[in-house]
């Protein structure tokens, strides 16, 4: 489904469910002020489209365990595509590894990586990164402090492209 094929109450859906997911469908219907069944078709047709792609529960990284998050930048060895893509391939079979961006700039590839201490990264660093496919250079940069960690997509903005 085109953005441009979304309407206001698509819009408006879309932004509840972003803010919370657990809301029943008579709930999200009358928050959008349709009766149930019509919004339930329209759920479902945001889903089908890919647009909502799933449903999770956002957790709190320090009450798990995960005390470190660490932003890895790392370049890969341009030069063998076929190694470029067995990094890709093995870094998103890595658990720690909780979002992976090819970039522009100094890294080919932004990692978000969660682990619980310095001492557990120091040792997925030099275990697991550093042993992976093509890497010839790897940057790390440590949280300090989240100021905004779960944000919601700005729908919007999305149709004033």
């Amino acid at each position: 489904m085109p953005v441009g094929q979304l309407d206001a109450i698509d819009r408006r859906i879309l932004a509840l469910l972003q803010g919370d997911a657990r809301l029943t469908n008579v709930e999200l219907a009358e928050k959008v002020n349709l009766s149930p069944s019509p919004c339930l078709r329209r759920v479902r047709r945001l889903e089908a489209s890919g647009i909502i792609r799933g449903y999770h529960a956002e957790l709190d990284r320090r009450s798990v365990g995960l005390e470190l998050t660490v932003f890895v930048g790392i370049k890969v060895e341009r030069h063998h595509e076929e190694q470029a893509n067995a990094f890709r391939e093995a870094v998103v079979k890595l658990p720690e590894v909780v979002t992976a961006h090819l970039v522009s700039g100094e890294s080919d590839f932004l990692l978000q990586v969660v682990v619980p201490s310095l001492a557990a990264y120091e040792a997925f660093l030099t275990g697991t990164l550093l042993r992976l496919p093509g890497v010839s250079d790897i940057r790390s940069n440590f949280a300090i402090q989240p100021v905004k960690e779960y944000g919601t997509l700005p729908l919007d903005n999305s149709d004033k492209a």
